[in-house]
């Protein structure tokens, strides 16, 4: 197969194609709402922009997403970032099937930075980031706000699954005016109607004459595309009979043999004429500046450089990394700080803010008086700040000349990193030029782009390119932490068990309301910390709303006022809302007496799809009731229209926790591509582990313990259990499967180890339950 490109285009090009926003009398009201007679001529000017693609020698560019050389090679791009989730193959393998290309000569091309990649569908769910006052219409139905928004910010940031329901459709649209325009210009030279005319496996057909897409691609590029696109009747879908064992996969991964041969480039893998490397040091996490250093203490090493001060940093300039490192531990910079957090204030916090603090209700269903006041059952569950753990640390590189900077960085928010580095900088963002790195692990740690900034810095203090990269100390200290919560779980059984009436009340800082600000408005850490204290925060318990049918139900969130800044991580709310909601109903179950599965699978009449996966994932797992100390747990969780069920066998020992299989079934609906949604459940599930036992330091000062992977109690491939993935067969549109697994792991090993032990576990990390 062609495999990949990294070869990418600069932040410069012609004038192109026109986006195919649709006007609506839904759109026009918008308009109205959000501005009057201003706002309606905002909505409806025309929408021209650059196209991104500019194709090489004998290469032919269709539209903004594919590129077709003479040779045949069909290069696709890519506008979200490769960081393990399999996007580079997805999207290609979607235009491969809708052209009728052949999957040998499909190579992928990281998109840059445009408009016509905008990523309207995660706009639309981060609206009350974005727009706080009036998130609703940019959450309308339509997106059509929300699409606009996105476009004129080139907001293509990689998160929360969304990379199949934002681009399916725009790049079914290309390959499918492709091949029109393909068979057009076979059509021709036979004269015949292009109806009569076939495309398969990379060839244009007809009664037993065949061409290459290489040799029609200049003529078919003069061609006017029609409208609208004629797409095939099925969208991409793949059966799982495929997938037996043995059979040859038809969309192998495209990213899998330059990984194996290590010829894949990282952003650390960026080699530039007379380049230096860069080492940095950062104050902890909070209010802190820069009090000091030895500034002569690298003088007397080989290849050093000089060292360069920040507000709050200070990196080390020499010809090789080792050295800066070791010129900045001689240095031994030192830092004030005014204002950090240390984890016995951060519990403090969510403890007053449990007794004390005012509730917000965010969702009501049914009867309010039901569930005021003391309930008969009220359980308190408890989650630690956790770390993402990546195996790459951030790593960047940068040129600066005649006022123009290219940067080369791993970020899941090209534009928010291209904005950075120009602030940094005294500059526009259309003087920054950015080449898109894939990611070694990123989990939303990539979201936050300080790193782009900084090496911008250096890299015009230094008059040559300069590449920063992280130590592993220097990552974990840096990172914003997940945020911790404290949740009190309150429900009143009927005379069977069941809860006729559920209140969740949730305590936890508003980490999204935070983010956004810093994300959108460029605002500090701490300024958006303090911004936004007090403010209910939906986000921040996403996923607290059960599966289950329960008459009476109430979700509170408690805003708490913590001094430790918080970020997104993979699974985010869901993390811990899915921990709470299904801990206590297991623990409802086993008060009543009854089965936990069938207790749930009582509650479940309205979602039929999750009671299959639960009833799936049973005869998966052979459960047998989950008493008697059989070890074994089960948990459901619904995320957006994704659905999965676990099933987990653990134990306790004199080593910790053990987990020694888990059986999982998810619903995501039609699935692209099966090899990597396995992939996908199964790295959640790990990470999710990975949560559920450790991740998660303490921290003193702004600064958390430990400094290496080891320190946090990860999951080793000796740890890791045997893990069995079904899924059920759905046409359904496609769901995320990336964060389902993070989610539904916790619960499901709380409720084994329960099994097992008759012991309640009710705080994450597990091995720190307080017992």
């Amino acid at each position: 197969m062609a495999g990949p490109r990294l070869s990418v285009s600069g932040g410069h090009a012609s004038e192109g194609s026109v986006s195919g926003a649709r006007i609506s009398r839904r759109g026009i009201l918008i308009g109205a709402l959000a501005g009057g007679g201003l706002a309606v001529g905002y909505l409806l000017r025309p929408r021209r922009f650059p196209l991104p693609l500019e194709p090489g020698r004998d290469e032919y560019a269709f539209g903004a997403w594919i590129k077709i050389a003479a040779d045949g090679v069909v290069s696709v791009a890519v506008p979200q970032v490769e960081m393990g989730q399999g996007v580079t193959t997805l999207l290609p393998q979607i235009v491969a099937h809708e052209l009728g290309a052949d999957w040998r000569q499909v190579a992928v091309e990281p998109a840059p930075v445009s408009a016509l990649y905008a990523n309207a569908v995660l706009a639309a769910k981060w609206a009350p980031l974005w727009m706080p006052a009036m998130p609703a219409l940019a959450e309308a139905p339509d997106g059509f706000a929300a699409r606009r928004w996105a476009e004129d910010h080139r907001f293509n940031a990689t998160a929360d699954g969304t990379a199949v329901a934002a681009y399916e459709g725009p790049a079914r649209a290309a390959a499918a005016s492709a091949r029109a325009l393909l068979v057009q210009a076979a059509a021709a030279r036979w004269n015949v109607a292009p109806e009569a005319c076939e495309v398969s496996g990379g060839l244009v057909l007809h009664e037993g004459k065949r061409l290459n897409f290489g040799p029609l691609a200049a003529e078919a590029a003069t061609f006017s595309p029609p409208d609208p696109p004629p797409l095939r009747a099925e969208a991409m879908a793949e059966k799982p009979g495929e997938f037996l064992p043995g059979a040859p996969l038809r969309y192998p991964r495209l990213d899998l043999p330059s990984k194996v041969d290590g010829s894949w480039t990282f952003a650390g893998d960026v080699r530039l004429p007379d380049m230096v490397r860069a080492a940095i040091r950062q104050a902890p996490i909070g209010k802190a500046s820069l009090s000091g250093l030895d500034d002569g203490a690298g003088k007397d090493l080989r290849g050093f450089l000089r060292f360069v001060k920040g507000p709050d940093w200070v990196a080390a300039l020499a010809e090789d990394w080792w050295t800066a490192e070791t010129a900045l531990t001689r240095a031994s910079p030192r830092f004030r700080v005014a204002r950090g957090s240390d984890s016995g204030d951060v519990d403090s916090a969510l403890d007053e803010a449990m007794a004390m603090g005012s509730p917000s209700r965010l969702h009501m269903a049914g009867d309010a008086e039901a569930i005021a006041g003391a309930l008969p059952v009220q359980i308190r569950y408890e989650v630690a700040p956790a770390v993402h753990a990546t195996i790459e640390t951030a790593s960047a590189t940068a040129r600066y000349e005649n006022g123009r900077l290219e940067l080369w960085i791993g970020t899941q928010a090209p534009e928010a990193a291209r904005v950075a580095a120009a602030g940094a900088l005294g500059l526009q963002a259309v003087d920054v030029v950015l080449y898109p790195m894939p990611i070694g692990g990123s989990f939303d740690r990539r979201l936050e782009c300080a790193h782009a900034a900084q090496v911008a810095v250096l890299a015009r203090e230094a008059g040559r390119p300069v590449q920063l990269t992280f130590s592993r100390r220097q990552e974990h200290f840096t990172t914003l932490p997940r945020a911790p919560a404290v949740a009190v779980m309150a429900a009143r059984p009927d005379a069977e068990g069941r809860p006729t009436g559920w209140r969740a009340r949730i305590a936890a800082p508003a980490t999204a309301r935070a983010f956004g600000r810093r994300f959108f408005s460029g605002e500090s850490a701490f300024d958006a910390l303090d911004a936004v204290a007090g403010a209910a925060d939906p986000m921040a318990v996403e996923g607290s709303v059960p599966a289950y049918a329960v008459p009476n139900l109430a979700v509170d969130h408690i805003p708490a006022a913590i001094d430790l800044p918080t970020g997104r991580m993979r699974g985010n709310a869901h993390g811990y809302t899915a921990f709470f909601n299904e801990s206590f109903v297991d623990e409802l179950a086993h008060r009543a007496g009854r089965e936990p599965l069938s207790f749930r699978m009582a509650m479940l009449g309205h979602d039929p799809r999750l009671a299959e996966c639960l009833q799936r994932a049973a005869g998966l797992a052979q459960w047998g009731g989950g008493g008697d100390n059989s070890g074994q747990g089960i948990a459901c969780h619904v995320i957006g229209e994704g659905r999965i069920a676990v099933v987990a066998s653990a134990r306790r020992d004199e080593n910790g926790v053990r987990v020694d299989r888990l059986s999982a079934v998810a619903d995501i609906g039609r699935i692209v591509n099966y090899d990597v949604a396995r992939q996908q459940v199964e790295g959640g599930l790990i990470f999710g582990l990975g949560l559920a036992l450790g991740c998660s330091p303490n921290y003193a000062g702004g600064r958390p313990d430990g400094e290496r992977l080891s320190d946090l109690a990860l999951p080793t491939l000796a740890d890791c259990p045997a893990i069995e993935v079904d899924f059920i067969e759905s046409t359904e549109d496609p769901a995320d499967p990336g964060e389902l697994g993070v989610a539904v792991v916790a619960p499901a090993v709380a409720n084994a180890l329960f099994s097992a032990t008759g012991l309640r576990f009710r705080r994450l990390p597990l091995f720190a339950e307080d017992m």
